[in-house]
């Protein structure tokens, strides 16, 4: 394949990429890392980092070249898959716009700086290591003429549930899950259960009950996730929150997300 070719099809590409496209012509990896650096020189490429590169569209600066936070992010590492409050924002149901690009790896990775956006890698856990993937919920979906890997509203809703952290609190998770008119449920109690995760199931059972009736939640669904609920009563989060205590759940859940009360002065 002609580099130009090439770089008409891959927006945001990897050199391993690039070198597998020009394998069959016979080009040696040192011709291959000269014709990319020739390429950023003249413009034509933007380099991102070492081994990842954006192409410029023709008639435009490289300094103001447009480059797609998620297929940047699905770049970052082989196994990466856009996550989080990332993953909300890609499908349009995030409250909040953010800078900040969250992506789900089981590889060793740093976070990156780009254009005044930081995409932050986030450790897979260990219960899903043995799993095809890292688990179900992951989509190839295309965007921005390229491929995004970004978790499905289902795995990101338990996701979110897990780290509210990477989230941006629970204000903002329940602004941006209320965007959301369906889940298949089944698919969300599986892989709640399947993370392992008492207080993640704990808050998942307590989010699908308060909003039972929108979601069309079954009791079957939350017998499901009862009997995984914490021994003791445990807090929301780390902060430690004075609360109600929810004996269904064995959680302490503070009024203000109880009667969610950011409603109020919506």
């Amino acid at each position: 394949m002609r580099s130009a070719d090439f770089f008409e099809t891959h927006p945001v590409f990897t050199g391993a990429e690039f070198a597998a496209a020009r394998a069959p012509a016979g080009v040696s990896p040192y011709t291959t890392r000269n014709l990319l650096a020739r390429h950023v020189a003249s413009g034509r490429l933007v380099r991102i980092r070492r081994g990842l590169y954006a192409t410029v569209p023709r008639g435009v600066e490289p300094a103001e070249a447009p480059v797609d936070p998620y297929l940047l992010a699905t770049k970052l590492s082989e196994d990466a898959a856009v996550a989080y409050h990332a993953a909300l924002q890609f499908h349009g149901k995030a409250y909040s716009v953010w800078n900040r690009f969250h992506y789900r790896t089981a590889r060793s990775a740093r976070p990156l700086s780009f254009r005044g956006m930081a995409f932050v890698p986030v450790q897979v856990p260990t219960s899903l290591r043995d799993l095809p993937e890292w688990g179900p919920g992951v989509l190839d979906k295309r965007h921005a003429g390229g491929i995004v890997r970004v978790t499905t509203l289902e795995r990101t809703l338990v996701d979110v549930m897990d780290r509210p952290d990477l989230a941006g609190g629970w204000e903002e998770i329940w602004r941006s899950l209320e965007m959301v008119e369906f889940f298949d449920l089944d698919a969300v109690v599986d892989y709640a259960l399947r993370l392992g995760r008492a207080i993640t199931v704990a808050r998942m059972g307590f989010f699908l009950e308060q909003h039972r009736e929108t979601l069309m939640v079954d009791e079957r669904h939350l017998e499901r996730l009862r009997e995984h609920v914490p021994k003791q009563p445990r807090y929301l989060d780390a902060s430690r929150e004075p609360g109600r205590l929810l004996h269904a759940w064995n959680l302490v859940v503070p009024e203000r997300i109880l009667e969610r009360h950011w409603a109020e002065v919506a």
